[in-house]
């Protein structure tokens, strides 16, 4: 919403010379080229591992996950006492000789594996290795999950951190955790620049042959196998439960039909999990929730995230059924049924089976000191991956009116470093009445306004979203600039492709911070520079004086206190040439859509 003062007349301010209105701030950036991951990474932040992972009970009670290990020792104990009990029951004994433990197949139905499905199995547990671990990492960058939009602190359901601390100036990355490197992928604290490249680009990978495997399987029956077809699936399933837990084992029989429990566990890994990976990844994603807003209004980025890390626990725990009930229920034989399409006892299956093991153990043990070695080639290839879709969903433009007051969040979280530096110490004594916002580069009308100017153009309120890279998020209220007034004040020349947006605050590495857009997103409704926040004057945490909204990208992106603006050709011409600071030395993308 845009409101137009009695008098917007503003003037630019007069070519200072070499100090003034036309220099750039480029020569207080960074200019190194960082292509390796050291001791040095992100400052030399130090290692912080957090708690145990816990869950909420009631209000004010957490329970801690780890007592489910023990908790579930004692389970399996009494389970296994009660099912052989069971089935010396006679009643127990007749349902299990009615509900043997299979479903009929319908007529049909394929008999056995063809070689393609061993190689769809090979693949889609080579490539979860990277996708369960990267996706730790990036939920260790905020190690709390919520089941509301806004990420209050205290109403988290899920956390493997400590409570937040009473200090109001502290960051979401100082919450953030470090994970052994055999564990996360990348382990180092705040690496979720790389984290991401690897997480987005496998699951492209993920993604592709998902569809492969679809195709195939309806096109040559094998669907059929996976699917239940009557309700007499969750009497068998029962039947199956029992004679697992009695430790009297059912037949297996998966050559040619899978028992009930093992129907129902693809069922739901095959048709629900690996979809509602897919659908709460995208839930994430600021350009497509804020353009899809019927559909984000109800099933927020929170919501998201939450289902996002339960999909991830059903496919760990699968993962671990799966593998110990294969080796413990015939493995030879369930080995040659999936790696050597064979249905016998023969040792074909297993060889096959132990060379793949082998490759995906390599894979797992270089995959971090490589990631640390080489985390450009990461970032290059993440980026050829996941490149194409983003720069898709980057064109979605944003419409206002998906908020309002009510929405607001009750906190909205503080993150980065914050200047310290003489200069802004000054400007923030007085209160920013000295302040000057300079706007230059491949302009014709540069300008320096002071907040007073600024104050005096059109102005421009809007309630959104904010989309952390981190993964929490906020609802506020923001008032200042539309970028469209900016553009239309400075007309930027046709060359002008990227505008760069420069801030008083340093990098961890030292330099300033800044970050680069492309030009087109300046001219979105929901693209501006914010001096007031929630009807407030924009507080010290939150950027003051001035700070950027761009509601189509990621968090990290809307520079905070900003110091000045630029239009240049290319942002390979200001600071290391990779499009801004975390993308200079943390590996960030210069586009973040998704």
């Amino acid at each position: 919403m845009d409101h137009t003062p009695s008098d917007d007349q503003l003037f630019p301010a007069p070519d200072k010379g070499y100090s003034g209105v036309t220099t750039s701030f480029r020569s207080e950036l960074d200019a190194r080229r960082h292509e390796k991951v050291g001791d040095d990474w992100a400052g030399g932040v130090a290692p912080q591992y957090g708690v145990a992972p816990r869950i909420r009970i009631g209000r004010n009670k957490w329970f801690n996950l780890l007592w489910l290990i023990p908790i579930g020792v004692v389970l399996l104990i009494i389970g296994v006492a009660v099912a052989k009990g069971l089935r010396e029951i006679p009643s127990v004994q007749d349902f299990m000789t009615t509900y043997p433990g299979q479903s009929k197949l319908p007529d049909g139905a394929p008999v056995g594996f063809p070689a393609w499905l061993g190689w769809q199995h090979f693949l889609n547990a080579f490539l979860m290795i990277f996708i369960i671990r990267s996706g730790v990492t990036i939920l260790a960058d905020h190690p709390r999950l919520y089941l509301t939009r806004h990420s209050t602190p205290g109403k988290d359901w899920f956390r493997m951190q400590k409570p937040v601390p009473a200090d109001p100036l502290y960051t979401a990355k100082n919450d953030s955790l470090t994970l052994p490197d055999g564990v996360g992928l990348p382990g180092r604290r705040h690496s979720i620049g790389l984290a991401r490249w690897w997480h987005l680009g496998i699951d492209t990978l993920w993604l592709a042959n998902g569809i492969i495997f679809f195709v195939l399987i309806f096109t040559t029956g094998q669907w059929m196998r996976l699917v239940p077809f009557s309700w007499d699936v969750i009497p068998n399933a029962i039947s199956v439960a029992i004679q697992y837990l009695s430790l009297d084992w059912p037949l297996e029989t998966g050559w040619v039909n899978y028992n009930s429990l093992q129907l129902i566990a693809y069922f739901i890994t095959v048709f629900i999990a690996a979809p509602l990976a897919l659908i709460t990844g995208l839930g994430m994603s600021p350009a497509l929730s804020t353009r899809f807003r019927r559909i984000s209004s109800v099933f927020s980025i929170q919501v998201a995230r939450s289902f996002h890390f339960a999909v991830l626990c059903w496919f760990v725990v699968f993962i671990i059924m799966h593998v110990t009930l294969v080796l413990t229920t015939g493995a030879l034989r369930n080995l040659n049924h999936m790696f050597a399409s064979r249905d016998d006892e023969s040792w074909v299956g297993f060889w096959i089976f132990a060379l793949s093991l082998a490759v995906m153990i390599v894979a797992w043990v270089a995959a971090t000191p490589l990631t640390y070695r080489y985390p450009r080639k990461v970032q290059k290839v993440g980026y050829a991956l996941i490149g194409p879709a983003q720069r898709l969903f980057e064109h979605l433009d944003a419409k206002p009116g998906q908020y309002s007051e009510k929405d607001i969040s009750p906190y909205f979280w503080h993150n980065g470093a914050y200047p310290a530096d003489d200069e802004f110490e000054k400007l923030r004594a007085d209160n920013f009445a000295s302040y000057r916002l300079r706007i230059n580069g491949l302009v014709e009308n540069p300008v320096e306004l002071d907040l007073a100017q600024l104050r005096s153009l059109a102005h421009h309120e809007q309630i959104t979203q904010h989309f952390c890279i981190q993964g929490w998020s906020g609802i506020a209220k923001w008032g200042g600039v539309s970028m469209s007034t900016i553009l239309d004040l400075v007309k930027p020349d046709p060359k002008a492709k990227w505008v760069i947006f420069y801030s008083y605050a340093p990098g961890p590495d030292g330099g300033l911070y800044y970050d680069a857009h492309p030009i087109e997103q300046m001219s979105y409704p929901l693209t501006m520079l914010a001096y007031e926040m929630n009807d407030e004057d924009l507080s010290f945490g939150h950027g003051a004086p001035l700070r950027l909204r761009n509601e189509v990208q990621l968090g990290f992106k809307m520079v905070k206190w900003i110091k000045g603006v630029e239009f240049v050709e290319h942002f390979s011409e200001v600071g290391a040439g990779h499009g801004g600071y975390n993308n200079d030395h943390e590996f960030f993308g210069y586009r973040q859509s998704i």
